[in-house]
């Protein structure tokens, strides 16, 4: 079967995810220690990006966020309460996903987020890969893609992006 360069790039990194082999587990423990929110170079999974708006030009930058699995945990309470309202544990009312695009939205306040994916999992962390557009960019502002999304301020926060979009239906 012949496959197109992009298609066979996507093979390998499904292949790569599901049998969990050495060079997934030490990308993972690599970024595990790395910034919670890290910029980096291009992106890890380039087909993946591509459908979802990035462009290698001026302007488009890539960041690789953290972010800690399960529940939000609230502060250990001092003084007494009936013990129904003392718990701890609650559910986030986003997504992992729209969590990240958050963070990289504040860490890089001259961009808009364009859209983001998931990259991976460690036991503790999850990593994903947010797409930013930088408002100020002269050749951003020319492209009618990239113009429409600097155009409009806090996307990540008003819930715009695609995964936004989607805890905003719940």
């Amino acid at each position: 079967m012949h496959m197109g360069a992009y298609k066979n790039i996507r093979e390998t990194l499904i292949a790569e995810y599901k049998a969990r082999d050495d060079l997934y587990k030490k990308k993972m423990a690599e970024w595990s220690g790395d910034r919670t929110v890290a910029r980096i170079e291009k992106p890890s999974n380039i087909p993946r990006a591509r459908e979802l708006g990035y462009k290698a030009k001026e302007g488009v930058l890539m960041a690789r966020v953290k972010v800690v699995k399960g529940k939000r945990k609230r502060p250990k309470a001092d003084g007494g309460r009936k013990p129904s309202k003392s718990g701890r544990f609650y559910a986030r009312m986003k997504s992992l996903q729209s969590i990240a695009e958050e963070r990289a939205a504040r860490r890089f306040p001259n961009c808009e987020v364009v859209n983001s994916y998931s990259v991976g999992q460690s036991g503790t962390h999850s990593f994903y890969e947010v797409i930013l557009a930088d408002r100020q960019s002269a050749s951003l502002k020319k492209d009618s893609y990239y113009k429409n999304i600097t155009s409009k301020r806090g996307r990540a926060f008003r819930g715009i992006t695609s995964s936004g979009r989607k805890h905003k239906q719940k």
